[in-house]
């Protein structure tokens, strides 16, 4: 199984990952964007050294993503990997940030991915006011500093991105307890 762990900024994902790894020993566990040491380099560039076009941005996060699957999806395949974001928020931060269509940006995701999709996909998802707070205890990067609108509506694209790829998913409340949504994934990933 490939499952994406999808969510915004604050919505738990780093938490429920920690706990999947005290369970789940033998799977392979990454993450999107910066998974590999080329992806740390163009996650760099893109947050903090700035660019310029947003097409550029685009492809430094599609060739990041190329990186990814080449050098740990595809491999491990046979495994069960377990991904903190994957294409999913990829597409939703492309559609809001640059603009471009959802057709555009599947068709250059699944040339990125050699078409290899997760199998499932986890939401956990913030409410606005439970957001703001959030948002509010931290420092933010230059994704976060884009507002809370700006991240509530990148949570409902990647709803609909989860949708159009047509990846089996559930919706958690990321405001519950904490052991209660570690619970409600592994109902998930085990059925």
């Amino acid at each position: 199984m490939y499952l994406a762990v999808e969510g915004i900024d604050t919505a738990g994902k780093s938490t429920q990952i920690e706990k999947l790894k005290i369970i789940h020993k033998d799977a392979v566990f990454t993450k999107e964007p910066a998974g590999t040491e080329i992806g740390r380099d163009i996650r760099e560039i893109i947050l903090h050294k700035g660019v310029q076009s947003k097409e550029a941005e685009l492809f430094l996060f599609l060739a990041d993503r190329a990186e990814h699957t080449k050098e740990i999806i595809k491999p491990n395949l046979n495994k069960n990997i377990i991904s903190d974001r994957t294409l999913i928020s990829g597409i939703a931060y492309a559609m809001i940030h640059e603009g471009f269509s959802l057709e555009l940006l599947i068709s250059f995701n699944k040339l990125a991915t050699f078409n290899i999709l997760p199998s499932k996909a986890i939401l956990l998802w913030l409410d606005f006011d439970k957001l703001e707070k959030r948002i509010s205890q931290k420092s933010n990067d230059k994704i976060e500093s884009r507002g809370i609108e700006y991240l509530f509506d990148i949570q409902s694209k990647i709803l609909e991105v989860i949708k159009a790829l047509e990846i089996e998913y559930i919706i958690i409340n990321a405001s519950e307890d904490i052991e209660n949504i570690h619970k409600k994934i592994l109902e998930f990933i085990n059925e």
